[in-house]
């Protein structure tokens, strides 16, 4: 998976939180994600949470992390996300792969 280290694909490396709020609960949307993540080559995880939103926290290119939070915010899932916040970091490297919890 990205190597948080060396992100040449695009930007330095980061960490992108974002907390996704809609109809977005379920095992569907949290696969979406993932392949999406897959495919851009980030790792990470996404996450239902107790007040219905889903967390989503990825690590790698700062390019793709923000393909990513563009998908996330109105791009494959319309109808289904309502709001879209997010937070950036400096990549801590314990993530391997991305997962759907």
């Amino acid at each position: 998976m990205a190597d948080v280290t060396d992100a040449d694909d695009g930007g330095r490396a980061v960490r992108l939180t974002a907390w996704v709020e809609g109809r977005v609960q379920g095992v569907g949307f949290r696969y979406w994600v993932r392949l999406k993540a897959t495919e851009l080559g980030l790792d990470g995880a996404a996450t239902n949470l107790p007040d219905g939103s889903v967390e989503v926290v990825a690590e790698g290119g700062q390019d793709d992390c923000r393909r990513l939070l563009a998908e996330l915010d109105g791009g494959a899932a319309p109808g289904r996300v309502s709001r879209v916040t997010s937070r950036w970091g400096a990549p801590r490297g314990d993530m391997s792969g991305f997962v759907a919890r």
